[in-house]
């Protein structure tokens, strides 16, 4: 896997196109994992010599995440749901403390946080390829959807083409502001579920009060 892996690299950094920047944004954005920071820096870097339009580059590459978003969603809504549910009905997930009364739940839970928890899970490592996926099981609005990932997307990938059109060339640098970026939106998620998990906390408290 490893060596395919380099090959696809080494042949990307050959042609690097428009299209192939789609084209590996939508595997990165789906679920075949393909660093995301190995395909948009470059680009950006042939465009600061020249080679290439910026904004396009940025343009390729949210579109081709929008396609493997796309396609993550409706896998999840087509099958995944039907799967889950089946699932949620037997012994075993019974015996898990699962039934389809907390997937409902579950699923009634992202689609009130979903349209915050789709755009920060856009930015967020190992999430970002994810989060279209219970997106999808919740049915959430296509509009919405589309709105929050787009965005969230293009808000990484604007990051990433500015790291690669100044700084691709220097890989010290580079490596350093992307763990730099990595911690830092690790750590924008953590706040996120912890403010999550505070709500349901105070909401939980009121209900007993109230009760």
């Amino acid at each position: 896997m490893g060596a395919i892996f380099q090959k696809i690299i080494e042949w990307y950094m050959v042609h690097i196109t428009y299209w192939t920047v789609f084209l590996l944004m939508a595997i990165e954005s789906s679920f075949i994992p393909f660093p995301s920071e190995i395909v948009i820096p470059p680009a950006a870097f042939k465009a600061a010599n020249g080679e290439m339009n910026i904004f396009l580059v940025v343009f390729a590459g949210t579109m081709g995440a929008l396609v493997g978003a796309l396609f993550n969603y409706y896998f999840a809504k087509w099958l995944g749901s039907k799967l889950l549910l089946k699932f949620a009905n037997t012994r075993l997930a019974h015996l898990m403390l699962i039934d389809q009364s907390s997937v409902e739940k579950s699923e009634k839970y992202f689609l009130k946080h979903g349209k915050t928890s789709t755009l920060i899970g856009r930015l967020v490592p190992g999430i970002r390829q994810l989060i279209s996926l219970p997106a999808g099981l919740a049915n959430m609005k296509m509009s919405d959807f589309l709105l929050y990932t787009t965005i969230g997307s293009t808000l990484w990938n604007v990051i990433l083409a500015l790291l690669g059109y100044f700084f691709w060339s220097q890989k010290d640098i580079l490596d350093k502001y992307y763990t730099e970026l990595s911690l830092a939106f690790l750590g924008l998620g953590g706040l996120y579920v912890a403010y999550l998990m505070y709500n349901g906390f105070k909401k939980n408290k009121n209900v007993q009060a109230n009760s």
